[in-house]
């Protein structure tokens, strides 16, 4: 018996590496001879470079680099021996570094992920897969691209630092400094947020007041993502701000795709990276999972990504979940032979996280054992 096991992480109980491994030790608590191909998953958001690093056996770096506000940290990505970078913007401008009260919409900007796109192209990757999502940051990636070599200058020719505020008086940007690797470099962005640039359905008026724009704010945000668009188009780059995603992470959605970046469901990106297809072709049983399961699964969550690979090879699909939500028994035949929750019964949410490991290989073992029974 050969099985896949390619699940996401359980937030803040395990992460997908970790989930895959539990998986394995339930199924070889019922079929001991079994064939378990552990590919732990993510679809873009938070976990993507360890899911990758865990099926690439790439290799962590750590780089000195500062949050939103300009605070010196260090933050991570991996990188493989064949070239491949895997970099998620909320490792250095993530709104959980960020406490409430310190975050200031006007201010923070993402010139803290510049550093590990150097990094990776000093290291030698000629491909990154960038996840975009979680950043504290509506400056339309101008901090990114500063800090790889762009210069925003005001109506005078001053030059402007990277941030919203100062942005109000952008007048145009040079791009004649900009990292010449960027050009050779394949750049995929691993997202599902699928909203533009500008407007109600934008960057700054969905995702702004999360991070710490007031409302009065929201419309001068806006009026900044449109500046820092015009400019880039004026110095020609592509009009990016109508495509779906370019609103993603603040707008650095659009700086990569002005960069020539290409955006897919961050699911498929993973998925072909850590040659999902290949190691379920042939395979008897697919385990997937993450933390909830309910009727937004399907909305581009990595089971339904998983269940999607699966399904052109005719293999069944077994989800599990930390918990079940509202439409959580839609997903059974739609994709899914099975859903199942780890929880054994009431108790504390504490107590759940830190059983999730044994939690889940028990659950998978119960799975499998009423499975043999047909």
């Amino acid at each position: 018996m050969r099985v896949v096991l390619a699940p996401d992480s359980f937030k803040e109980s395990m992460t997908a590496a970790d989930a895959a491994a539990a998986m394995a030790r339930g199924v070889r608590s019922v079929h001991p001879d079994s064939e378990c191909v552990e590919v732990p998953m993510a679809d873009g958001g938070e976990g993507t470079t360890a899911a990758l690093m865990a099926a690439l056996e790439g290799q962590w770096r750590t780089v000195r680099t500062a949050d939103a506000l300009g605070r010196r940290i260090e933050a991570r990505y991996g990188l493989t021996a064949d070239g491949l970078a895997v970099i998620e913007v909320a490792e250095s401008v993530g709104i959980g570094l960020v406490e409430p009260a310190d975050r200031d919409a006007l201010r923070a900007n993402s010139a803290g992920v510049a550093p590990l796109v150097i990094d990776a192209l000093d290291a030698g990757a000629t491909r990154l897969i960038v996840g975009l999502g979680g950043t504290v940051t509506t400056d339309g990636g101008a901090g990114l691209l500063a800090g790889l070599g762009a210069i925003w200058l005001g109506v005078d020719g001053t030059v402007l630092d990277p941030r919203p505020g100062a942005l109000l008086a952008l007048d145009h940007v040079d791009l004649t400094a900009l990292d010449r690797r960027l050009a050779d470099t394949t750049i995929e962005l691993a997202c599902d947020v699928t909203n533009p640039l500008l407007g109600p359905s934008g960057a700054a008026a969905i995702f702004g007041p999360q991070k710490g724009a007031t409302p009065e704010q929201v419309p001068v945000l806006d009026g900044v993502l449109a500046r820092v668009a015009d400019a880039l188009v004026a110095a020609g780059r592509p009009d990016v701000r109508e495509l779906p995603g370019s609103g993603a992470a603040g707008g650095l959605g659009a700086a990569f795709l002005a960069l020539g970046a290409t955006l897919r469901p961050g699911v498929e990106v993973v998925a072909e990276a850590a040659g999902l297809d290949d190691a379920v072709r042939g395979a008897d049983l697919v385990l997937t999972g993450e933390g909830s399961l309910d009727r937004q699964t399907l909305a581009g969550k990595t089971p339904a990504g998983v269940a999607a690979v699966a399904a052109r090879h005719g293999v069944p699909v077994i989800a599990f979940a930390g918990r079940l939500g509202d439409g959580a028994d839609e997903l059974v035949g739609r994709g899914f032979v099975a859903v199942q929750s780890i929880t054994r019964g009431p108790g504390t949410l504490a107590d759940a996280l830190r059983e999730g490991p044994a939690n889940l290989e028990r659950a998978v073992a119960t799975a499998l054992r009423i499975r043999a029974l047909g």
